[in-house]
């Protein structure tokens, strides 16, 4: 078994408007530290052990439906978990 970690974010090149709703609350309670925020998301996937490559199919599940690749970049962690 593995559990798969994806981390999604926007490109560099898009707005991020929720980012910049935070940042201006986060400021306007006295945080004037905080200069940017970019909003992402975060999905965990417990994957059974198969003939298919881990990798490739990580990558297939996230072009094909979990980013929107023209718009978020992403990365993603396979730890294999050991059976208890």
């Amino acid at each position: 078994m593995y559990k798969v970690k994806v981390y999604v974010t926007l490109r560099e090149s898009v707005l991020d408007p929720q980012g910049t709703a935070v940042q201006k609350s986060l400021n306007s309670m006295n945080y004037h530290e905080i200069k940017d925020v970019r909003i992402g998301k975060y999905m965990e996937l417990s994957v059974e052990k198969s003939d298919r490559d881990i990798d490739e199919a990580i990558r297939s599940m996230c072009e094909k439906l979990l980013v929107n690749t023209v718009i978020e970049d992403y990365r993603y962690e396979v730890e294999e978990v050991v059976a208890k």
